[in-house]
């Protein structure tokens, strides 16, 4: 699960910079706390989906649920 959350906070990351947006400029745009962009841009285990979806929102984006191999996961393989 860490691996999913590393990429969200990988494209954030790399969205903010694109838009030349600093971290405290895209806290402000997107209603949250500057805390928190530094926590999704770090890969923090837990971030609240709103929250994340608020700042997602400003690059049109949401998120969103990905079909996984379920045999993979519970190694069933």
């Amino acid at each position: 699960m860490k691996e999913n959350l590393n990429n969200i906070s990988i494209h954030v990351k790399r969205k903010r910079k694109q838009n030349k947006l600093t971290q405290p400029e895209l806290a402000l745009k997107a209603g949250v706390g500057l805390r928190f962009v530094r926590d999704l841009e770090q890969g923090k285990n837990t971030l609240r989906m709103d929250k994340v979806n608020d700042v997602l929102r400003l690059f049109g984006e949401t998120l969103g649920v990905v079909a996984m191999d379920r045999d993979k996961i519970i190694g069933n393989e």
